[in-house]
């Protein structure tokens, strides 16, 4: 088996180890004999997303951002909305997030046109959210957790048609006033959660390798690992968020 990932503004868009999520992948691939490859897109390709498995985009300031809208809605929006219909998996984190949304503003009050892949907006804030997250996932077993880093001055608001993907137990999450993290349109997922975020979420890795193969080859069947270190990561993120209460 071979999954195609498509890594999207690496250059641009990297923040608080962000390219990590793409290492988990690859690695927890390679461990079960999955073949993953990962193509670089960045600004002027105008490639079939539909081509790809997996689609990843991190997050970047608002300069970074500003450089990278008009590439999305004239290069490639279309693309990848056509993708997300045909049950391409994405994850975007934080601007990544905000720009897949239907628009986001940055700090001094720009309006940035999104993508619309998620039914979202996202507002300029009084302050950021800073901070370690702990969020009861919707996506699992009950009591299943996500941790992560967040540093966001950006409110995101969920319209009818996106799903959260948790709500927050630590932290502020979409906007700070909902307990709401993350947004969900068929298998394309959106977070605030920097960290990086899949070391310490095997299960949620793992969710996007299934959906991936699922699509590709019409099933998923994931040998389990090992996942101590990772449980152990995971476990010492929760601790600490409790700690310092963010």
């Amino acid at each position: 088996m071979k999954l195609r990932i498509c890594h999207l503004y690496p250059d641009l868009m990297n923040l608080y180890g962000d390219r990590g999520n793409i290492l988990a992948v690859m690695q927890r691939c390679h461990w079960r004999g999955i073949e993953a490859d990962v193509t670089v897109i960045s600004l002027g390709k105008k490639p079939d997303f539909r081509l790809f498995d997996i689609i990843f985009m991190g997050g970047g300031q608002d300069s970074e951002q500003r450089t990278i809208a008009a590439d999305l809605q004239h290069e490639k929006g279309e693309s990848i909305r056509k993708a997300v219909e045909d049950g391409v998996t994405v994850l975007a984190i934080c601007g990544g997030y905000q720009l897949f949304g239907q628009s986001c503003a940055t700090a001094d009050g720009q309006e940035l046109p999104g993508i619309g892949v998620f039914d979202a907006c996202t507002f300029p804030g009084k302050g950021r959210l800073i901070g370690n997250v702990v969020v009861e996932s919707f996506m699992g077993d009950n009591g299943d957790t996500l941790v992560g880093f967040e540093n966001h001055g950006g409110r995101t608001y969920l319209g009818p048609n996106t799903e959260p993907i948790g709500r927050v137990i630590i932290g502020g999450g979409n906007n700070g006033e909902d307990n709401l993290e993350g947004g969900r349109y068929l298998n394309a997922y959106g977070t605030y959660l920097h960290g990086s975020l899949l070391p310490k979420n095997p299960r949620f890795a793992d969710r996007l390798i299934e959906a991936a193969l699922t699509r590709r080859y019409g099933r998923a069947e994931l040998t389990p690992l090992d996942d101590t270190l990772e449980h152990i990561a995971h476990s010492a993120a929760i601790k600490l968020a409790k700690q310092t209460g963010r």
